[in-house]
């Protein structure tokens, strides 16, 4: 044992020790109350010798206000846990005299006596002088994380079938906030890999490296065999991935992240990311990577689950429509169906070309009320009747009235729109009416413009009209007569081509007139032209049938 005279220079030393790095001690007699402070806690308190009184609440006054609940909070704990014989601590804020803000770390024992009651607390007090700046970038680092779960859940959001996913995933608003210069996105597909996309891969790789084998030299191959993460740099893939390696030897690349898309415990794919300039990832960077893909697996099942039920309920809807348009001598007709891109729900949208008696054609188009296999299954009886009615010879407005008592007597809540249209190929008279449905367009030499002409209530509203031929005085649908000129051409659509998002009717009609100007000449071609400017929208929220007749002009005839 030392003797007593270096037992107190060691302590000096020890005191002084703890002085220069900062540290002060401090005991908390529980009985008492009274709490000793050495020189250098009372430093850190900011507080003189005199003016302390050794009572805790001097020193609660001294702790920023936000931080003291927390503070007594953890103290009592302590004090009525035995569990808290260890030492534990804390951070918290101290205000000095002058009002300036530090941070300090607390670091406590309880001392009981033989029954197990708290009697002391002991301690030391620490200032933490680089703590803020340690906060700051670990809450810059936070702020950086939320903002890539934020932006990449924003992208991903509005991604509805897989190729929106596609291009979400290999867009700036995924690549710049995760910090990556590529991505790339593959599957399992009959058990080898396919490559569904890629951004910022180099061209060879590009080109080679579409499809694959499960059991490949390469990470990708690995992550889909044991469904763990990869992160890895450039010398991981020169020393362990030869058959990359030829690939990425030539580029900036220095790091990836290779990682599984599990969604409800089923791989769907796997997400390779890669950087330049980073030489490896931080157990936070790894966590919010992971979690990351977490996210674009939920989003990438979604969006295989939407293509197939799409798929299904499109194939299902266009069996409903007629199988091909016959060809009607004197005319040249196109039609086109497009379903809707907001939802996988089988739409109510027809069209229709029906041969009449004494040559003439009727052409139709109509849209039942809803979104669902009731709207597909009504419209397939609707086109039946309307078919079986025009066959019979009724003129359009009472065809359209039968109609209407027709799907009223169906015991339905749904109502229709319909446009219909009686045509002569050879004279281009024609009778036309609608039913609540957007009016035809008619393209001429001298431009396109929207019929004006008025209209009946939609398919399926009360009437009272007898199912027997209505007197033409009392006809609820208007005929309105007009001549199609040869080569004119006239439109026939649901509104689904011209209302959509915050688009209205009027815009809507402006947008047609302005297709059916510019458009070709052909009508195949022209139908094409316009249904192409919906391919565009984001979100279709409407199907949209389209028809377009246009009288051809005869042969000439030669003596």
């Amino acid at each position: 044992m030392p003797s007593d005279s270096l037992a107190d220079e060691l302590r000096a030393d020890l005191s002084r020790a703890m002085e220069f790095n900062g540290v002060g001690g401090f005991v908390w007699d529980l009985a008492s109350g009274r709490v000793l402070l050495d020189p250098s806690a009372l430093a850190i308190f900011d507080l003189d010798p005199g003016e302390f009184d050794g009572r805790l609440s001097t020193l609660y006054e001294r702790i920023m206000p936000e931080e003291l609940p927390g503070v007594r909070a953890q103290a009592a704990e302590m004090l009525s846990d035995p569990r808290h014989a260890s030492s534990c601590g804390r951070y918290f804020r101290i205000r000095g005299s002058d009002g300036t803000h530090r941070w300090a770390h607390a670091r406590a024992s309880i001392l009981r006596d033989d029954d197990g009651r708290p009697r002391r607390a002991v301690g030391i007090l620490r200032a933490e002088l680089h703590y803020a700046e340690e906060q700051s970038l670990l809450e810059s680092e936070r702020r950086h994380h939320a903002g890539v779960v934020q932006a990449s859940t924003t992208a991903l959001s509005q991604a509805i079938s897989v190729e929106d996913l596609l291009a979400a995933l290999t867009s700036h608003e995924i690549l710049g906030p995760v910090g990556a210069v590529g991505m790339s996105l593959t599957v399992l597909e009959h058990n080898r890999l396919r490559r569904l996309a890629s951004a910022g891969m180099p061209f060879d790789y590009v080109r080679d490296m579409e499809y694959g084998r499960i059991d490949d030299d390469r990470p990708i191959a690995e992550v889909f065999q044991t469904r763990n993460p990869l992160f890895i740099t450039r010398q991981d893939i020169r020393e362990n991935y030869s058959m990359l390696w030829p690939y990425i030897k030539g580029t900036d690349f220095t790091a990836s992240a290779v990682l599984p898309l599990m969604a409800q415990a089923r791989l769907t794919g796997v997400l390779a990311i890669l950087y330049e300039g980073k030489r490896g990832f931080s157990p936070e960077e790894r966590n919010l990577l992971i979690a990351l893909s977490a996210t674009i697996a939920q989003s990438l099942q979604r969006a295989l689950l939407y293509d197939e039920e799409h798929a299904m309920a499109v194939g299902l809807q266009q069996a409903m429509l007629p199988a091909k348009i016959e060809s009607v001598p004197g005319m040249s007709i196109a039609v086109r169906y497009r379903p809707a891109r907001a939802g996988h729900q089988i739409g109510g949208d027809w069209y229709d070309v029906m041969p009449l008696p004494q040559g003439r054609v009727g052409l139709v188009v109509g849209d039942v009320q809803g979104h669902d296999i009731q709207a597909a299954a009504v419209m397939g009886q609707l086109r039946t009747a309307l078919r079986a009615y025009a066959t019979e010879g009724h003129s359009p407005a009472a065809l359209m009235s039968r109609a209407s008592t027709f799907l009223r007597d169906l015991d339905t809540e749904r109502l229709a729109t319909c446009v219909y249209a009686s045509v002569g190929p050879a004279t281009g008279q024609a009778e036309v009416v609608r039913a609540g449905h957007p009016s035809p367009h008619v393209r001429t030499a001298r431009g396109s413009a929207s019929l004006t002409m008025e209209g009946g209530p939609p398919l399926g509203l009360p009437l009272g009209l007898p199912l027997g031929p209505p007197d033409p005085a009392e006809a609820p649908y208007p005929t309105h007569h007009l001549r199609l000129g040869p080569r004119e051409t006239l439109l026939l659509c649901t509104d689904g081509l011209l209302e959509f998002h915050n688009t209205d009717m009027a815009t809507g009609e402006r947008q047609l007139e302005h297709l059916l100007d510019n458009g070709p000449g052909d009508l195949d071609q022209l139908a094409e032209h316009i249904v192409a400017s919906i391919e565009g929208r984001q979100g279709q929220e409407d199907d949209v049938a389209l028809l377009l007749a246009s009288r051809t002009p005869p042969a000439p005839s030669f003596p």
